[in-house]
């Protein structure tokens, strides 16, 4: 019989990844500064509207001191800041 559990590669398989801290950071009627970031996605699940830039990971961000407006255009969901 074994008098020690398996210390190799068999301990480790079942690690679950760490949380990414994807989805909406402000809410709608929400003041925020220039370069507060709103919203992290994968891919432009919601995008830009006027004073919103996008990042290298489609990360959307404040272009300037606002408040957060979300609405619709052409059945895109968009983010604005005014």
């Amino acid at each position: 019989m074994s008098k020690h559990k398996a210390g190799g590669a068999k301990a480790s398989q079942h690690v679950n990844p760490k949380g990414k801290r994807l989805g909406l950071k402000v809410a709608n009627g929400e003041p925020v500064m220039t370069g507060a970031v709103l919203v992290r996605q994968r891919g432009t699940k919601l995008s830009a509207g006027s004073n919103v830039g996008v990042g290298r990971d489609h990360t959307l961000f404040a272009l300037k001191t606002g408040v957060v407006e979300f609405g619709q255009k052409f059945g895109k969901k968009l983010i604005t800041v005014n």
